[in-house]
């Protein structure tokens, strides 16, 4: 996975309203669309990099997006205002005005879940870190958790490594939204604590916790 954001500064100035500047987007989205699936079929997404950097940051500086594999689609088109509250009403919008999923293309106004992460394996450095070696102390305090990551090259990572090796994980299982919901606490370890659980089944606590919590809300 690999997000990408334009680098340069925007003056502050006007900006239509969210919709419409979701609208404009999907306009060029379209117009891009023939040329951004020739790099994808040519396995050179690189080709239409800026490109799709300016459409993004054109609904809002602040935007990351990538383009991946899809879940059920060939591809997906990913963008994140990584849960800012201020960037919402774009996301908002943008998925609202976006067309239907097909068998070629989904869109995800936030990072989603990986199928299987134990089934990735992430490179960092001279590292190859497996998730399924990942272990989790998930703690519960009503309707939120409190969670400890560990994984046996954890201790062997840089810092920025090691930062990187906690949170991708959770968002890799949870996905970025009921990430952002449920977990609180989020805290490295690097020794193997006691009563750990693997990825799949910290998901289940969290998506079971999530749904009781959605059920028994208020009105």
């Amino acid at each position: 996975m690999r997000f990408f954001r334009r680098k340069e500064t925007r003056a502050s100035v006007a900006q239509p309203d969210p919709a419409t500047l979701a609208e404009r987007f999907w306009c060029g989205w379209f117009e891009m669309l023939p040329e951004v699936a020739a790099s994808l079929g040519d396995r050179e997404p690189q080709r239409v990099e800026n490109q799709l950097c300016a459409l993004v940051a054109d609904l809002h500086p602040d935007l990351h997006f990538s383009l991946e594999r899809g879940q059920k689609a060939i591809y997906a088109l990913v963008l994140s205002g990584q849960e800012d509250p201020r960037l919402r009403p774009y996301t908002d919008a943008w998925r609202a005005a976006a067309p239907p999923d097909d068998a070629i293309w989904e869109y995800h106004d936030s990072v989603p879940p990986v199928p299987d992460p134990t089934q990735v394996t992430v490179n960092l450095g001279a590292h190859r870190v497996p998730l399924a070696d990942i272990r989790v102390v998930a703690q519960v305090d009503g309707d939120v958790v409190d969670v400890a990551v560990y994984h046996p090259e954890m201790a062997a990572l840089d810092d920025a490594a090691r930062d990187a090796m906690t949170y991708l994980p959770l968002d890799a299982a949870l996905g970025e939204r009921l990430a952002a919901q449920r977990l609180r606490r989020v805290e490295t370890a690097t020794t193997e604590p006691a009563d750990t659980i693997g990825l799949l089944e910290f998901r289940t606590l969290v998506r079971d916790l999530d749904e009781a919590e959605n059920v028994g809300g208020p009105d």
